[in-house]
């Protein structure tokens, strides 16, 4: 399982997303353009001293991306959407070892081409969506969400 994410904005987002891979050895792929320097010093704080152990590819756009030299196994694009339909509620999502999970932009999401690369769509669903209730979930808390059920799904999780 590994994270990608597409044109992220915020720096604290993409350091708190490190961490989460650091923690649970999950490579990150970053793709380009990003909204910041790897030296932000945001980027850096939020990432603690977890950097090193980062498995972190920056790739210039996104098909570099998918043309990545990849593992052995069938990997899969799963792709996540807080808005358009088709997705897919996370907790009925069938998650499996070998899948890459692609998040967007934290003001755009992800662009309509990459949206149709996949049929592997989901979403978190959120209680409070209504119409001046909670538009959508913090990108590194949606990671975190994501990646944990999708750990669990597939039994990655360590038992300590």
């Amino acid at each position: 399982m590994l994270v990608a994410l597409v044109e992220p904005e915020i720096p604290p987002n993409t350091g708190n997303i490190a961490r989460l891979c650091a923690a649970f050895d999950v490579e990150l792929h970053l793709i380009e353009p990003l909204g910041f320097k790897l030296e932000n010093r945001y980027l850096k704080r939020a990432g603690l001293d977890y950097w090193p152990h980062v498995k972190l590819s920056v790739w210039p756009n996104f098909r570099a991306f998918l043309n990545r030299p990849k593992r052995p196994g069938d990997e899969r694009l799963v792709i996540t959407s807080a808005k358009r339909a088709g997705c897919a509620p996370l907790q009925d999502f069938a998650f499996t070892r070998h899948d890459a999970i692609v998040l967007g932009a934290e003001t755009r999401g992800l662009p309509e081409d990459i949206f149709a690369l996949s049929p592997h769509r989901l979403r978190i669903p959120i209680r409070n969506m209504r119409a001046g209730g909670v538009r959508s979930l913090n990108l590194s808390t949606a990671c975190g969400i994501i990646l944990f059920q999708g750990l669990a799904a597939c039994k990655l999780l360590p038992d300590s």
